[in-house]
């Protein structure tokens, strides 16, 4: 989907006038207690801060119903519960783009996937991750009617993806590695424009495509290809895909603000779980030429439910640091934990 750009002001204003977030709290909070199982963290009482709205910039990308948290919040009221005054950016840059938007204090968090910041966030940038937003988000896809039905399957053949260096093929070729192939030695990669992948399959340049939602949702089912693999599989189900990261300034300065922001984005997330249609709706109109039934189809394939703060989330991120050093992404050298507590912040500490 191409970006959908909107005025910031506009955009603030229009969605700061939802009312009734009260309502929709209690309501959700009883969902979360009948569900019982969901996994949401404990994120303690809800903040009170004091005095006039606190401004707030968030990063996001507007073309990500990954991202559907973030509109969530401010049209059902969660940013304003926690008396913060919130303006977006619509961000298409890099992720090192991002995080030095963060680091010099132009936008206060953002959103991202784990897999994109971790090895950009090794260059010292002053932003912590706060939390996991949820998981799921990234599928390798072969033709329905083809060979490719396994991982194993693809020993010997050729994947596309629409960056050598991003997510999908980092995280598969952890995939690969786990069940014993070499992901350089017996896989090869190739990379397309991702609008191209499905192209590319058809003509048998590729025999499967590693790419993340929504365009794999997207492909998939106007493609007529199947999952092969994705990280809702196994022991990843259970891991985030996606975090909230927030400017180390901020953290340190203005500790219950950095608290508020990331209590009100995390109720956002588990209201999203509870409420995909609405969501969906809501996020509509950022994505002008894909449907709100497709969008909240989308919601359904990931495990939006699964949210990480503190301890769990600088576990998930240990293991990920793991991972990463078992396909080189990461020095063999560094130490995981280490490397964890210095990039995760835990808000909701004692």
């Amino acid at each position: 989907m191409g970006h959908h750009f909107i005025n910031r002001r506009q955009f603030s204003r229009s969605l700061l006038a939802a009312s009734g977030a009260a309502l929709f709290v209690n309501s959700l909070y009883k969902a979360m207690a009948a569900e019982g199982n969901t996994a949401f963290p404990s994120i303690g009482d809800t903040v009170k801060l004091e005095g006039p709205p606190r401004k707030i910039t968030l990063a996001w990308s507007a073309d990500s119903i990954c991202t559907a948290a973030f509109p969530v919040a401010q049209q059902k009221g969660f940013f304003k519960k926690y008396n913060l005054d919130v303006n977006f950016i619509d961000f298409a840059g890099s992720v090192d783009q991002m995080l030095e938007t963060m680091s010099t204090g132009k936008a206060d968090g953002a959103s991202g996937m784990a897999l994109r910041w971790l090895k950009p966030l090794q260059q010292g940038f002053d932003v912590k991750l706060v939390a996991g937003l949820h998981s799921g988000c990234l599928h390798l896809l072969a033709p329905q009617n083809g060979t490719i039905k396994t991982l194993a399957d693809l020993k010997g053949k050729t994947i596309g993806v629409g960056d050598i260096g991003g997510p999908a093929k980092n995280f598969f070729s952890i995939r690969f590695k786990e069940i014993g192939i070499d992901p350089e030695k017996d896989v090869n990669w190739r990379q397309f424009p991702e609008d191209m992948l499905p192209l590319a399959l058809k003509r048998g340049a590729i025999q499967a495509a590693g790419l993340d939602d929504p365009l794999a949702y997207l492909f998939q089912t106007k493609n007529q290809l199947i999952t092969v693999d994705s990280n809702m599989e196994g022991k990843w189900q259970h891991v985030a895909c996606c975090v909230v990261g927030l400017r180390g300034s901020l953290i340190r300065k203005e500790p219950m603000v950095a608290k508020a922001i990331t209590q009100a984005i995390l109720e956002a997330g588990q209201w999203v779980h509870h409420n995909k249609m609405e969501a969906a709706k809501m996020f509509e109109p950022y994505a002008p030429k894909v449907s709100a039934q497709i969008l909240a189809a989308i919601l359904e394939t990931e495990g939006t439910h699964e949210q990480s703060v503190g301890k769990q989330l600088n576990k998930d991120v240990t293991f990920y640091a793991d991972e990463l050093k078992k396909i080189g992404v990461f020095p063999q050298s560094l130490n995981s934990e280490t490397y964890a507590n210095k990039v995760t912040q835990d808000l909701f500490a004692g």
